[in-house]
């Protein structure tokens, strides 16, 4: 239902090629925009299966290829190996699998000795993307390429067997106890004909038609920039380029800092060049702006979490081979300040988040990105706050030297500001610090490729700092319902007394009693009106000795003296 991926070959784009003439004439200018890619064409392009454990395998008839060999397909795989397809004789056979993360084997045997051809790629092949492969065999050479790599050949021998003989089913995947392949495979063609791969995978275990693997369907659980890697039995969480570790991303790694500690994060470390250094060490980023050779950053990502009960302090610092540096500071007022020295003005640009008190003991988070002169910062769980750098100030973060937690220990001049507030230092917990692709605790705490740019002074002790922040969001004024009109309000509410000396705290509770007794006295009068309501009484003129007369005329009779058995037939009525 859904496929992903870099379009990489250009017969692939919907448009190859683009001409525009008459481009040397002053003022002339062309714009080309390219409507909605809608996906056409040959269904068994698309043809794909997945296979999700390491003996999932799909079978098909005999290959019949005994002078002629041609094998394509499109593969994407997280794993590191596995065999993509097999087919054996009595001695011959032929096979294609991915031997390493880099390595693409295409092997087979005529009956003259086995014969490999591999190709090696300069980049990961198990990058979750799709990678195509092509093997040719035939009387007088063999050939393999993966993607647009160049192309592998071998020349077969001038004498001795020619024809490949087969005689087993052609399996794609696991086959023979080998170690199966995990991902998928689409587009298989063998000498023209394309196997239908999801027919089969429909009814065969452990293989399912289209392309769903694990970390399609359980990918979003590695979070915070975690990377789902595929495995045989599931799937794992790379957390090595985040601020986080466990399995799904989601533990902060964070430590506990005394007065007086401090940690240092160089952007390259002790021998390494400067051009090493935007290669190995300074945010790994894809961006050509994060990667500039001059190492000037035009955007930058920072968050963290702290939590502190003294002010002021210095947070974080980045400090430069210039003059230019990133500071978060703690006023001694409690308020945070973020402080940019890019050049260009005489003093620095800052922000000043004066709304509340953050050096209350609580957690706090910060989220800092800078694309730019754009700043977006995030407090807590506050709406993130654009800002804009002035005019004058320059966009370029030039020569970052190293970034320091706790204290600031640098060479040099430092902002007269900052040096105030590092003494004595900051003393408190600090967790999930993150600088585009560098997580400095997490180096300084786990032992990774980056541990050897940390140095530490002071005793760390790990801490998550009481995890994320439990600060509400402000309701706004017309969803507060104790929101005053300071223009109509004319006494005070938090927790001064008001009327009659009254505060609002018993203005509430005494409310609430009084429903509550009414609500009672309502019931009980209810309750003794149906206890002691009026019965009413009747009477009649019920004759004596009713209670033993047979009938109601008997007792009349009985009851009547005057009255007489003998009854005029004149005064008989009638009813008609």
């Amino acid at each position: 239902r859904k496929d992903t991926g870099m379009l990489s070959y250009k017969e692939h784009l919907p448009v190859s090629q683009v001409v525009v003439g008459d481009v040397d004439r002053p003022g002339s200018e062309a714009k080309i925009s390219v409507g909605p890619v809608r996906c056409q064409g040959d269904r068994n392009y698309w043809n794909a299966a997945s296979f999700v454990t390491s003996s999932s395998y799909l079978h098909f008839s005999t290959f019949q290829g005994e002078t002629s060999a041609d094998i394509s397909f499109y593969f994407k795989t997280s794993a590191s190996d596995g065999v993509f397809l097999e087919n054996l004789g009595n001695t011959d056979f032929i096979k294609l699998e991915l031997k390493s993360a880099t390595e693409v084997s295409f092997s087979f045997d005529v009956g003259n000795g086995p014969v490999e051809i591999i190709v090696r790629s300069p980049n990961q092949l198990n990058d979750d993307q799709w990678h195509r492969v092509n093997a040719e065999r035939n009387v007088k050479q063999a050939s393999l390429q993966v993607d647009q790599l160049p192309l592998e050949v071998r020349k077969a021998p001038t004498e001795g067997h020619t024809r490949l003989e087969l005689y087993s089913q052609l399996y794609v995947g696991a086959a023979g106890g080998q170690r199966g392949f995990l991902g998928c495979i689409r587009s298989l063609r063998m000498n023209g004909v394309t196997l239908d791969l999801e027919e089969r995978a429909k009814v065969t275990p452990g293989v399912k038609p289209g392309c769903s693997g694990h970390c399609t369907s359980y990918g979003m659980y590695c979070a915070n920039g975690g990377k789902c890697v595929e495995k045989y039995n599931g799937y794992s969480c790379d957390c090595s380029k985040t601020a986080y570790d466990g399995p799904f991303c989601i533990k902060d790694v964070g430590a506990f800092f005394e007065e007086g500690m401090w940690l240092r994060y160089n952007f390259h470390s002790p021998g390494t060049s400067m051009k090493d250094l935007v290669s190995r060490t300074l945010l790994s980023s894809t961006d050509p702006e994060t990667t500039a050779p001059d190492l000037n950053l035009n955007k930058e990502d920072l968050s963290f979490s702290f939590s502190t009960t003294k002010s002021p302090c210095v947070l974080l610092y980045i400090s430069s081979y210039t003059q230019d540096f990133m500071a978060v500071l703690v006023k001694p007022s409690g308020n945070l300040q973020i402080r940019y020295s890019l050049g260009g003005t005489k003093e620095p640009y800052n922000i000043d988040v004066d709304h509340r008190n953050m050096a209350n003991g609580q957690p706090h988070t910060v989220n800092i990105t800078r694309n730019g002169r754009d700043i977006v910062l995030q407090l807590d769980h506050y709406p993130p706050t654009s800002y804009s750098l002035p005019t004058a100030s320059d966009i370029q973060f030039n020569s970052p030297k190293a970034l320091f937690l706790g204290k600031v220990i640098e060479i040099g001049k430092i902002d007269q500001d900052i040096y105030k507030y590092n003494t004595p230092g900051f003393t408190g917990c600090l967790s999930r610090v993150q600088f585009n692709q560098i997580a400095p605790l997490k180096a300084a705490l786990r032992p990774t490729n980056a541990s050897s740019h940390v140095h530490i002074q002071g005793e760390l002790v790990e801490s998550n700092c009481g995890a994320s922040p439990l600060t509400i969001p402000p309701m706004s004024a017309a969803t507060d319902p104790w929101h005053l009109d300071s223009a109509s309000a004319d006494f005070p509410y938090n927790g001064q007394a008001i009327g009659d000396g009254v505060n609002r705290n018993s203005a509430i509770i005494g409310g609430v009693i009084a429903v509550v007794i009414f609500t009672i006295l309502c019931t009980l009068v209810f309750l003794i009106r149906y206890m002691f309501r009026h019965k009413g009484t009747y009477h009649t003129n019920e004759a004596k000795g009713a209670e033993s007369a047979e009938s109601a005329d008997a007792a009349i009779m009985n009851n009547d003296p005057n009255f007489t058995e003998t009854i005029d037939e004149s005064k008989k009525e009638w009813l008609i």
